[in-house]
Formats: C-alpha cells, structure tokens, sequence
C-alpha cells in the first residue's frame, strides 16, 4: 500500500502525468462537443420541427371546431389519417365525459397534457404489430372535449436511443483509450526524461565522459540530447583545458620561484659587493617576469569575464596601427627587421584602444621575436564583410598545423618557439580581446611564417 502511495504521489507531482491528464480532458471535451453537435443536429432540430408541425395542425383542427362544428372537426382528423404522409398522424377526439368520439390512439393521459409528450402508439397491421411513438399536443375545445393531435417519431426515438447507447459505449471506450494513451505518452516521455536525468546524475558524480543516447528518431528529445552532449563535450574540454593550464601554471611559476629562491640563497651568502648586485639583478628580472605573469593572467581573466571597465569609442585605426609601429620599431630594426604598413584610408573602428593596441603589440613582438633576423613584418588593416580586419604577418619558421587550434591556450608554447624568450600568454591575451569585441581570431599556418588575422566587427 506505501509503495502504491508512492507510484501515485510521483504521478500527481509528473508533468508529464498532468500533460496527460490535460490530453485527457481536452479529448472528452471535443467529443462531447462532436456528439453534443451531431445530436442537436439528427434528433434535437428535428424534433422540434416536428413539434412545431403538431403544433400548428392542432391550432388548425381547433379552428375548424370552433368555425364549423364537431362534424367537420371529425371529417377534417378523418382526413388527415387517410393522408399518405411519411410519418403516421395519430389523434384522439374525448369528450367532456372522457368517453372517446374519433381516436387512433392507443391510449392517452387522464390528465390535460399541458406541453408536448411522447406516447406509445403501437399499430396492429394484419396482425403484425409496428412499434409507433407518437409526439403529441392537446387543445381543449370550447365544449370541454379535449382533442389530441401528434404524428409518428419513431425514427427520431430510435436515432434518440441510438446516439444514446452510442455515447455511453463510445465514451466509456474514449476515456479508457484516452487514459491508456495518456499513461503510455507519460511513460514514454518519462523513460527519455529519466535517461537524461541520469546522464546527468553521472556527470555531476564526475563522469565527464557520459553523453545521453541518440535513438536516432529526429524528435525532440534527440534535438535536446544533441545539444546537450555538445555542452557536455564543450564543458569536458573546458575542464581538460583548466587542467592543462593548471599544469602550465605550475610548471612556468616553478622555474623562476626556483631560480629567485636560489639568487636570494646565494646573495645570503654572498661576500664580494659585484657579486652581490649582480645577483640582485637576477633576483629583480625573475620577479619582474613572475609579475608579467601574474599581470597577463589577471588581464586574461578580467578580459574573459567580463570584469574589464570597457572604453569603447570610435577610433582612428590608421594613427592607432602606426604608434604600435612606431613604438616596436627600434627593436625590429636592433634584429635587422623591417615593418612595412598596409592600411586602407579611412578605417574608423568603435572599440576600447587601450585593449586594441595591446593585442596589436603583442602580435608585433611575437613577428619581431620569431620573425628572424632580417625578416620582413607586413601590417595591413581593411574592411572584410561586415568587419574589419587588421592582420600582422611574419616570414618565420612559422606554426605547424597541429598546434595552431592550442596556440591561444594559456603558456601553450610550439616545440620550435620555447628556446625563445616569452611566457606563453601573449596569444592568449589577443584572443581574449577579440572575444571582447565580440570578433575572431584567424590564424594562417605556413611553411614559412605566420598571419594572424584580427576580424572586428
């Protein structure tokens, strides 16, 4: 009995079960309305219509008695029975004293009928009975006699009693299928709701590897489970990529924590005053390079969350691109570089400058750094669609293929770059900064040298 409460307590609490019961009802009720509809019209109308032609002949007949006497009274019922009419036209003529003058009735009321009635009227024809029912009305005459007059309904009756069986069996069997329906639709959609939620109990117990099954149909559910395993893939990578940063974290703070830990170990213990500064030194650019570190991150993170107090403004691109020139100038020229500008005139853009100019520095350092001596660094800026596209390109050993998709991780260096100085974030830092701007970042492998591509809308 608790487990049955229980079953039932689920249910009421499901909505998938409310979903059906709303099915349910919504049924029934068009149903009844169909019925109710289809009712009025094969019995309902017509039998008023009947009653209205009863009605009317009975106001007539009374006429006639009153007009012309009981004789022609008779004659005029007479009449109307020997008629060939579709329906039977049935009468009864009582007089004052009950006893009756003309009838084909089988029977009628002792009282005066106040409003319209059915009555049997059953007819013996060659010694067959038909079943008759006969929808009557009474006028009382002047004299007190009454006089019945009403005509055969026995096909409405039958259409009556018809739709009658019909809607008791039609609606029994409707609100079981519905039911049965209503139960089967909730059991199904449960069983898809239920393995979603499992995958997710799973995922939550740490099992980034569990996706929800695709049964392939196309409904809704295998839109809702495509999408959500592409979140779950999309977290599962996010996850491996906040471990591998974790791990390069520690990796790059090692070196240099060591290193500064040793230098301020030996300068302890240092006595010569040369020795001693030079040690200093050592000490001061290994900090210097752990708080460019911790700087870029905290750029980074700032950037990426939205925490960043954002200067947009409209922006001279041309006289932007030429002082990040201007600025990294000499040291392309102390490794034997040239940087040539190609900008189309009139570039305007709406974006913060401090952030734009910072990405573009980052990428002249890194064609400076990797570019080789007496390379050659081209800048371009243009409008490309709907954006706009500023672009450095170097003539370096360039980036391989497979480490183009990991070059904006975080202290993510190539094979052929760690000889070289540097910290690994400087791709990061652009990356983030066009995401800020709602842009893309393309990079451009090559055989020799690299183009990134800034597109900005």
């Amino acid at each position: 009995m608790r487990a049955l409460r229980g079953v039932v307590h689920r249910m009421r609490r499901s909505l998938t079960f409310r979903l059906a019961l709303t099915y349910v009802g919504l049924f029934l009720g068009s149903l009844l309305s169909l019925c109710g509809a289809a009712f009025w019209l094969s019995v309902h109308r017509p039998m008023q219509e009947e009653l209205g032609i009863v009605a009317a002949e009975a106001d007539t007949l009374a006429r006639i008695d009153a007009a012309h006497g009981r004789p022609a009274l008779i004659e005029a019922l007479q009449r109307r029975v020997r008629k060939r009419e579709e329906t039977v036209a049935f009468h009864a003529l009582i007089a004052s004293d009950g006893e009756a003058i003309t009838a084909n009735l089988p029977s009628w009321p002792r009282k005066p009928i106040t409003h319209s009635i059915r009555l049997e009227a059953d007819v013996f024809e060659n010694g067959i009975e038909h079943d008759e029912e006969a929808l009557v009305v009474e006028r009382a005459l002047s004299d007190g006699a009454r006089l019945i007059v009403g005509r055969d309904v026995e096909m409405l009756a039958d259409r009556e009693r018809l739709f009658a069986q019909g809607a008791l069996w039609l609606g029994g069997a409707a609100i079981l299928l519905t039911i049965i329906g209503g139960f089967a639709m909730s059991r199904a959609v449960g069983m898809r709701l239920d393995a979603i939620n499992r995958t997710a109990r799973r995922v939550m117990e740490g099992d980034l590897h569990e996706r929800i099954a695709i049964r392939g149909s196309g409904d809704d559910f295998d839109d809702l489970a495509i999408t959500l395993n592409g979140m779950l893939a999309r977290i599962e990578d996010l996850m491996e990529s906040v471990r591998r940063v974790s791990d390069n974290i520690a990796h790059e703070l090692r070196t240099p924590l060591a290193r500064l830990h040793a230098d301020l170990d030996e300068l302890r213990r240092a006595a010569d005053a040369q020795e001693r500064e030079t040690l200093v030194e050592q000490a001061i650019d290994e900090a210097a390079r752990l708080r460019a570190v911790f700087d870029a991150l905290l750029k980074i993170a700032r950037i990426e969350s939205g925490r960043h107090a954002a200067g947009l403004r409209a922006i001279d691109l041309a006289a932007l691109l030429a002082d990040a020139v201007e600025f990294h100038q000499p040291e392309a020229e102390s490794h034997g570089q040239s940087i040539v500008t190609e900008i189309e005139p009139g570039l305007a853009l709406c974006a913060d400058p401090d952030l734009i100019f910072q990405a573009v520095s980052n990428l002249l350092d890194n064609a400076i750094k990797y570019g080789g001596v007496g390379g050659h660094i081209l800048v371009t800026a243009d409008r490309s669609g709907a954006c706009t596209r500023i672009a450095v390109s170097d003539d370096g050993p360039g980036i391989l293929p497979e480490h183009v998709t990991r070059v904006t991780e975080r202290f993510f260096r190539a094979p052929n770059a760690v000889l070289q100085p540097g910290t690994g974030l400087g791709l990061s830092l652009v990356a983030a900064i066009v995401s800020f701007h709602r842009g893309k970042l393309v990079i451009v492998p090559a055989a020799a040298g690299t183009r990134v591509e800034m597109l900005l809308p």
